[in-house]
């Protein structure tokens, strides 16, 4: 751990996703995941002072810097065991730590991709420490993209029933990151960037991304009615804060 907060000072990996290019087609998601999870690693430390950290599906860490000054502990799990920065192996479903161990737990983009998101929920239940919070991040919309399943897309209303019929929350709070015409820009850009890189047109490709995610950023600022869970909303990702009972 002591080398790890060393080397936070340094160049932790990870960059691409606490600090992305408005051209890249990943931009909508990481932008609004980055900022939500800096501000949740300030409101944690306001919260607990010192406090334990699951990260699931935790790839190259790479939002252990946000946690890293107030972390006691920071534990990552991933299923890939080639990967050197993990510290457990292991899926969400089973979850190879004991009951009541963290009392923040990440899982960023995670459960698209599990079998059993119910099991999956249930397990970040189990694992959370009394008064503790889960902090996890999925699709609203989005391309198949394999890695190496993909299973599952949700509704506001969807996520909060996945997680209020699997655990015994104190409070669960879904809130979507973006709005609407971020979504459709989104979407938009990811096909034409595909359809303009076959052409060996990449510079142009990230022109009309970086344009697409400004734009569709503006309007929803603009418009509070296309940041609105209504019938008719569209969105990239939402953003899910579940509080376990102290």
């Amino acid at each position: 751990m002591l080398e790890q907060r060393a080397a936070v000072a340094e160049d932790w990996p990870g960059e691409r996703h606490r600090h992305p290019k408005r051209s890249s087609v990943t931009y909508p998601t990481r932008v609004h995941l980055a900022s939500w999870l800096e501000d949740e690693a300030a409101r944690a430390a306001a919260d607990f002072g010192r406090y334990r950290v699951l990260d699931i599906g935790c790839g190259k860490k790479p939002y252990y810097p946000y946690f890293a000054a107030n972390a006691d502990e920071y534990v990552g799990l991933d299923i890939d065991t080639e990967n050197p920065l993990a510290d457990l192996y292991g899926q969400v479903e089973d979850l190879p730590v004991a009951d009541d161990s963290f009392d923040v737990v990440l899982c960023t983009q995670v459960l698209e991709h599990a079998g059993d998101p119910d099991r999956a929920v249930s397990e970040l239940y189990r694992v959370t420490a009394p008064g503790g919070r889960v902090l996890a991040s999925t699709h609203g919309v989005q391309v198949y993209h394999p890695a190496p399943v993909d299973h599952w897309r949700w509704t506001h209303s969807g996520l909060e029933l996945l997680f209020l019929r699997n655990g015994a929350w104190s409070s669960v709070t879904v809130r979507p990151a973006g709005g609407t015409a971020t979504c459709l820009a989104a979407m938009t850009g990811i096909y034409l960037d595909l359809l303009f890189r076959r052409a060996h047109l990449t510079p142009l490709a990230k022109g009309l991304v970086w344009t697409l995610n400004t734009t569709g950023a503006g309007l929803d600022r603009r418009v509070p009615s296309l940041r609105a869970m209504k019938p008719g909303s569209i969105f990239l990702n939402y953003h899910v804060v579940a509080e376990k009972p102290a």
